[in-house]
């Protein structure tokens, strides 16, 4: 125990300074959040694919994505392609009235389509790996078993963000149940989108 309390609250800080930060993942969970559609697997989906790349990230992923940098090119283009496109279509939102019930164009975001977004917005983010290979540097500096000790705190804080993210999204629901509120959500996360995405090419 005596081990596992400073490498875990290590991890648990380090996770929550990473992960908590205003990009396409986060601004797409709130929506969903807010909107208290398809939460439960979206929230699964973002903590268990983080959950993964943790523990092969201390495992050795980082290292090898550190030592052949080219492998992020073809994701950095695709994400960002994804980003434009969902960033496109947030605009589009923003210029419709509407509320919470539904989308403002009327339809709710199929099952799906929630997941392939949500996916899309995890395994697609260049900035994922780059966080992830920095948590596996930090734990590879830990000996056996402190570096899974270390893994095991950004885990607990990736659960405990995405289950905030999520769930505690709903209590701005009657802030957003007013268009204009709405609307401007919708702009902000256009605008992150498509920063995220010339940051990711520029």
């Amino acid at each position: 125990m005596t081990a596992f309390l400073p490498a875990a609250g290590a991890g648990l800080g380090l996770g929550l300074s990473l992960i908590i930060a205003i990009g396409a993942q986060n601004a797409f969970i709130l929506r969903q959040g807010i909107r208290r559609e398809h939460v439960v697997p979206i929230v699964l989906i973002c903590a268990l694919s983080d959950a993964a790349l943790i523990l092969l990230s201390i495992g050795g992923l980082g290292v090898i994505i550190d030592q052949v940098p080219g492998v992020l090119t073809p994701v950095r283009w695709a994400g960002a392609a994804f980003l434009v496109a969902y960033g496109l279509l947030a605009a589009r939102r923003a210029c419709t009235p509407g509320t919470l019930v539904g989308d403002p164009s009327g339809r709710s975001l199929p099952l799906g389509a929630a997941v392939l977004t949500c996916l899309a917005l995890t395994w697609l983010n260049p900035h994922l790996y780059i966080d992830i290979i920095v948590v596996g540097s930090v734990a590879n500096t830990y000996d056996d078993p402190g570096r899974w000790f270390f893994g095991a705190g950004a885990v607990i804080a990736s659960i405990l963000w995405f289950c905030v993210l999520g769930f505690g999204a709903r209590l701005l629901a009657g802030v957003f149940g007013r268009p204009l509120a709405w609307r401007l959500l919708d702009a902000g996360i256009a605008v992150i989108m498509l920063v995220i995405a010339v940051s990711l090419v520029v």
